[in-house]
């Protein structure tokens, strides 16, 4: 796990990270334009071998996030991708939709993240609905921030001032004392909110990247 691309890999007996149980929900489109993208490159005769997938997928992360209305900000580059995919390493690593506050705060600690990076990488989460189909049946799936959720704002943290978070793991960034204090923060300041975002992002992308000889 971590930032290295290897969720990408495919494993012949169905044992790589895109087949854990939490990773199926990941669109197989956007590994395929992942893919593209590396084979464009690689075509270039001066960029062959200089550009890896992991860098690939914290840019087109940046550019997802600049296309909904959202900061742009500069990507560190140089990672290396990872050889390596197995199902088992992604068990205990990505939050579950059931999780109180002490859980989310415990899994992002052990990742050297803190009580802000938490909530402010939770504002992003809403856009994975863009990950669906335009025409996806709602008794199916349903947008993560129904107030504007093809757009980056802060309109997230407002529902949860609300009492309207979709997911308990959502509504539990606004149960306590400390965590209130951020979220009525980034609801009330969209401009700190994407300050905040930003160098969160960037402390995300450094999680298990590989590196020279890695």
């Amino acid at each position: 796990m971590g930032c290295d691309a290897s969720v990408i890999l495919a494993s012949r007996t169905g044992d790589a990270e895109k087949d854990a149980e939490d990773d199926l929900s990941l669109a197989g489109d956007g590994f395929d334009t992942v893919i593209r993208a590396k084979e464009a490159v690689e075509s270039v005769p001066e960029c062959k071998n200089k550009v890896s997938c992991a860098d690939i997928l914290a840019l087109a992360t940046r550019d997802v996030i600049l296309l909904s209305g959202g900061p742009k900000y500069g990507v560190e580059l140089g990672r290396k991708d990872g050889r390596i995919s197995t199902k088992a390493s992604v068990g205990g690593h990505l939050p579950q939709a059931h999780f109180n506050y002490k859980q989310l705060r415990n899994m992002f600690a052990s990742h050297g993240l803190s009580e802000v990076d938490l909530i402010a990488l939770s504002g992003y989460a809403k856009q994975l609905q863009k990950a669906c189909p335009r025409d996806v049946d709602p008794r199916v799936a349903v947008p993560l921030d129904p107030a504007s959720p093809l757009k980056f704002d802060n309109s997230f943290y407002k529902s949860l001032q609300q009492g309207k978070g979709l997911l308990a793991s959502d509504q539990a960034l606004y149960s306590t004392r400390k965590s209130k204090r951020v979220v009525n923060a980034f609801a009330s300041n969209s401009t700190l909110f994407e300050r905040i975002f930003v160098s969160s992002m960037t402390r995300l992308g450094r999680l298990g990247v590989k590196t020279g000889n890695q």
